[in-house]
Formats: structure tokens, sequence, C-alpha cells
């Protein structure tokens, strides 16, 4: 046996993620992945989504992370491992960069893939895998990457063979049990998403304050309404005149003419009886303006002001722990036009129709001056109490039925324009009842939060105990020993005499094919059998 068969103990991942020594139990040794592994990488071939498309079939196409689609024909027709080669999570301990795969695959360059030798056991391998600390091999800044000679390096703990199966049947019997408790826990996560979802429904359906109703006797909703329009035109007519006297101008005879009234809302959405007292209104008749974002370039060391982007809208709320900021003057001409309290973001493009129209409301004490991306549409709602009823109504099932419906799709993009969202109509209630509903919602959605925290915290807990799982399997503590196991040493020196074996024989295919002339073919085309074929593939680079 050559004298790097066997290699130091490997660095793997602790609990917490930190690199740890892992002391081999009696019996174990160590090896280098080749010795354990026939490297396959040589039979990938990429396919693009276009080519894909034209070939669809039952035949699962994978890549770094899983399955990324369905071809019509296959590579591999057998158990391996895939290891991810780039855009796999290598520094994150509680996610898997390896993943075991069974029968007709075809696989991509993003992953290597790996046959486990004789006596080595896939089930076994792959955990160790997932164990292992790939900052060492990793390349890369944005998206990391694992070259195949930094691969070739990595150690991986070898238990006797009889050792392998009765570790990799216990972790998948206790994965099986927290993978049943795990489906269980999202299960209640969706049917929480879901009763937040018919909370906002019946909010602006006038159902949640149903009862309120009955205890109080409430101005009708057109008096509101009344109210909200008139300081609407007072609103315009103030900042008109403001413009005119920052620029040293007087305002032009009859320009109290120029007020646009609002666009009518489209009727044939206004689709539930409302109860009474309440009215329909148009989005754009309980706002002040609306607007799109800037689109000067932002970054995270610049030193203009910051500019919320859509990753800073999440569950309805603004996150602020994500900002960039404008690498350019935005030309604003006073924080009037920056974000303000009752103020509404709404993202009107995004590649998941989910996600697009997702809204968030600027709370009474968001920080100023702050500003939006083109990516977003402003909507200046009448008041702060306005604002948040209209956030419950846009994130409701009816604002987001609608907005859905509004949708435009292009280059895999979902888009819904201003003029559309300011034509929604909104299910306007009194204003005492207005902020009724807005306590309800707040009690109602607060115990949602208070489940939903629980459901995330069980949900690490399952991900601790996982990793838990491993530790102890990778220091024998998962199953007993047994003194009549085989040694690992033996084992491996199996393994590399196999080893040497395929490396002699691969040799002499390399000299086979080197001799050989590839056949001739017409300029400008590509031969897809050969490109497909396994033997030709493995004659071609083994």
């Amino acid at each position: 046996m050559s004298s790097n068969s066997i290699l130091p103990n490997p660095v793997g991942p602790d609990e917490d993620g930190d690199a740890a020594r892992i002391p081999l139990p009696r019996g174990w040794a160590t090896a280098a992945l080749p010795q354990v592994f026939e490297i396959l990488d040589s039979r990938r071939v990429p396919v693009n989504a276009k080519e894909r498309a034209s070939r669809r079939g039952a035949v699962p196409y994978y890549g770094a992370t899983g399955q990324a689609g369905w071809i019509d024909d296959y590579l591999f027709d057998e158990e391996l491992i895939l290891l991810g080669e780039d855009g796999a999570p290598f520094l994150d301990s509680s996610k898997s960069v390896a993943y075991l795969i069974d029968g007709k695959s075809w696989v991509n360059n993003h992953a290597h893939v790996l046959r486990a030798r004789a006596g080595a056991l896939n089930r076994f391998f792959v955990h160790a895998l997932n164990r292992v600390d790939y900052r060492p091999f990793v390349s890369g800044t944005t998206r990391l990457k694992l070259p195949q000679g930094p691969m070739r390096q990595i150690t991986l703990p070898v238990p006797p063979a009889a050792e392998q199966t009765r570790i990799a049947d216990r972790i998948d019997e206790l994965f099986s049990d927290l993978d049943s408790g795990v489906e269980a826990l999202r299960r209640v996560r969706r049917k929480l998403d879901r009763y937040r979802a018919a909370v906002l429904h019946a909010a602006v359906t006038g159902r949640l304050s149903a009862r309120w109703r009955e205890e109080h006797a409430p101005e009708p909703a057109a008096d509101l309404l009344a109210r909200i329009l008139k300081a609407r035109r007072e609103h315009w007519e103030a900042e008109t005149l403001r413009k005119y006297e920052a620029k040293g101008k007087t305002p032009p005879k009859g320009w109290r003419g120029r007020y646009e009234e609002p666009v009518e809302f489209d009727a044939i959405h206004a689709s539930f009886r409302l109860p009474r007292q309440w009215q329909w209104a148009g989005l754009d008749a309980l706002t002040w303006g609306s607007s799109y974002g800037t689109s000067v370039r932002c970054d995270y060391e610049a030193d203009g002001e910051p500019v919320l982007r859509i990753p800073n809208i999440a569950r309805g709320e603004l996150d602020l722990a994500d900002i960039k900021y404008a690498t350019a003057d935005l030309g604003l001409g006073d924080y009037g036009e920056f974000l303000a309290p009752g103020d509404l973001l709404v993202c009107r493009t995004n590649g998941s129709i989910r996600l697009l129209g997702k809204v968030a409301l600027v709370a009474a004490d968001f920080p100023s001056p702050t500003y939006f991306a083109s990516y977003l549409i402003r909507l200046r709602a009448a008041s702060l109490p306005v604002g948040r009823y209209l956030h419950h109504a846009l994130s409701s099932w009816h604002g987001r039925r609608i907005i859905e419906s509004h949708a435009a799709s292009s280059a895999g993009q979902h888009n819904v324009s201003l003029t559309n969202l300011q034509r929604i109509p909104i299910p306007l209630p009194p204003e005492s009842e207005m902020q009724a509903i807005d306590e309800l919602v707040g009690e109602s959605l607060s115990r949602i939060d208070a489940l939903e925290a629980e459901v995330d915290r069980a949900l690490r807990r399952s991900g601790r105990l996982r990793q838990s799982i491993l530790k102890a399997a990778f220091e024998g503590k998962l199953v007993p020993q047994d003194p009549a196991d085989e040694p690992a040493s033996e084992l491996l020196a199996r393994l590399w005499a196999q080893a040497e074996s395929d490396k002699a024989v691969g040799t002499g295919r390399r000299k086979k094919v080197a001799s050989k002339q590839p056949p001739a073919k017409k300029p400008g085309t590509r031969s897809r059998r050969n490109a497909a074929d396994p033997k030709f593939l493995f004659r071609r680079t083994e």
C-alpha cells in the first residue's frame, strides 16, 4: 500500500459549525477521497434549459444541490453520490452539499459524480461528505467552487464495513423520525400562513369587526371618504404652491384647475357585499400621491442616501438589516420626497408571482431620510391609520387576487403597473371601525407571530439534533462497536488496490484514445449520440 493511503484525521464541523477535530474510534481509519470513491466527472454532460425543454422526458436531470429538471436520456443507471462543485452551500453546516441518487440519471457539470468502491457504503459516506469542513478546499467569493484537485485532498473517516451499515441504518431510522416531525412543523407553518390570510380577509370584508359594529354606531364611510378627498386636494394645492415659491415664481391663473381627480376604481373587482355603512373606494382616492423609485445604482459602500430594495420588504414589514446606498445624487428637491410614516412600498416586479405586489408599511419611527429603488412603488396614504388599513387590504386575498390578475409577464418577470394599482377597489369602513379593525388584526397577528416563532425554534432544534446525530455517528457513539468486525485498515488495503488497478486501466484507455483519430463530421454540427453515450465519454476522458 502506498504511504499516503492512510491520512490524518479529517476535520469536520461541530454542532455550532466550528471546525473541530474528530477523534477516530477503535478500528477506524481515514482515507483520501479517491481511495473511497471512483470519480466519474468525465461522464457528465451539461444541457442548457432551452435544449432540455425540447428533450423533456422521465429521467431526472441533476445539478449542484439536487434535481434541476427532466430529460429524455440517461448517463448513469446506478446508485451514486453527487457532491456540489459550485453553487452548493459549502459554508453552511446545517445544509447538505452531497446527496444520494439511484437509477437512471443525467448529471450536469455543477456536481461531482462519486461511485463508492466495493466495501464502501454510499449511504454512510454521503453523511461523511456532509460533515467535511470545506473551507480549506473551496475557492471563489460570491459563488464558491470545489474544483476536483482540492476535492481529491479531502480525507474521510472509514469505519469497518459492517459498522458502516449499522451506522447508516441507524441514521436513516433517526432521520426518518426527524423528517416526519419537520414535515408536521411545516404543515403547522402552512396552516398559520392560511390563518394569517383568513384574518386579513375577515378584516376587509367586515366579519372581523362584526361584534364591534353591534356595540357601536359608526358614521358612514362616505363621510370619511369625503374628508380624505377634501384633504387630498388641499394637500396637492399646498404642495403646488410650495414648489412655485421654491422657484421664486407666482402660480399662473387657473392653476387649481390642473388638479387631477382620483382615477375611477375597477368596479368589476368590487366582488363582495359590504357591511352597512361601508363603501367601495379606489386606492388612488385614499392616497395623496404615488411614484416609482430611483434607478440610481446603489452599493453597500456608497456615501449617498439609503435606498430600500425588494429584499427589504419581508413579511409585510421593512427589514433594514441589508441596506444599500445611492452612488450618485438622487436629485430630490426636499425630504418630502423621501419615505414618510404611512407610506406603502409595493413590489412592482418579481420573478415569482407570489412575491409580486408584496407590500410593507413605513412605520411612525422609521428613520429619515430614506428613499426606495425603481422596482418598488410608493403610495402615500392619506394618514398613518389609513396606511395601516390599506396595508391589510392589499395583503388580503382580495388585494392579492386583483394584483395577480393584473400581472403582465415578460422574460420570466411578472410586473404590475402603477395605473393598475391605483384602480384597485378598497372596501372602506368608517374611520372609528377602521381603528378597531387595526387593533383586532394586531391582536390576531401577534398570536400567529408567537406561534410561528415557536415553530421556527422547533425547526432549529431539529436541525441541531440532526447535527448531534451525525456527530455521535462519526465519534463511534451512535451504534455499538463489534470487536469481531474486520478493521478498516484491511478494508482500505483492498480499496487502495482497487484504486491502483482502476488507475492502470484508465491509463491504458487514455493511451488507446490518444492514438485514435476522431470520426470526421460536417463543420458546425454536433453528435448528440456520442455526447450522451457513456462508453464514448469513458473512452474519451478516462
